[in-house]
């Protein structure tokens, strides 16, 4: 029987990908001996976010996920962040593959809250993986399922994460807001000749932070 050893070795962000995309580097070892034909391979990841620590404008920036320190122990849960298929192909030993992990930039989802808000240090990933082994075994086909207890950690460096979305949208972020939202802002920037979007909404934080408001 066929045994395999998971690892995620290396990530790199792809700055010539259609959307914010980092490559993480999988290595799969099979300990046998046994020759590998191939693996449909599905990769559940997750977010541990107990798994670090974080700064004081870090907890702040967290506010909106964990509420206060005080409540992390209850609040601070593991987040799933993506599951992603990929075919490996046959091999005898070992062999690596990438593993394109694709973000969104829309900052009401929950892990785009979370990697906006870390100044630096590692997003902790655990990597869960399922999926069928096509081996070869006295000449003849063999199948085998992945078993559930396959997993590996991975320190997925906050930088990574950064370069990949400024690779698409440098210094800037995505709020999505209702029609009617939209509506009364464009209509705002109309009535006052306001040349941008930006300067729209810095005219109403000015507005809003001046003292008869």
């Amino acid at each position: 029987m066929s045994d395999l050893v998971f690892d995620c070795v290396d990530a790199r962000a792809e700055r010539h990908a259609a959307v914010p995309t980092i490559s993480l580097a999988l290595r799969i070892a099979e300990t046998t001996g046994t020759q590998v034909d191939a693996i449909p391979l599905r990769c559940q990841i997750r977010i541990e976010p107990h798994r670090r620590r974080y700064s004081a404008a870090e907890a702040a920036g967290l506010h909106d996920l964990f509420g206060d320190p005080s409540r992390w122990a209850d609040t601070v849960k593991p987040m799933q962040l993506t599951t992603l298929s990929t075919m490996v192909p046959g091999f005898t030993g070992s062999v690596t593959v990438d593993l394109p992990l694709t973000f969104t930039y829309d900052l009401e989802i929950a892990s785009s809250k979370y990697f906006s808000a870390l100044e630096d240090g590692a997003i902790p990933l655990l990597i869960l993986y399922s999926g069928t082994i096509f081996t070869t075994v006295d000449g003849r086909m063999s199948v085998q399922q992945i078993p559930w207890s396959k997993e590996s950690a991975f320190p997925l460096p906050s930088e990574a994460w950064r370069e990949a979305v400024d690779a698409h949208f440098p210094n800037s972020g995505w709020l999505r807001l209702p029609r009617e939202t939209l509506d009364a802002l464009r209509h705002f920037k109309t009535a006052n000749a306001l040349p941008t979007w930006d300067s729209t909404i810095l005219a109403l934080l000015t507005e809003a932070s001046e003292p008869n408001h």
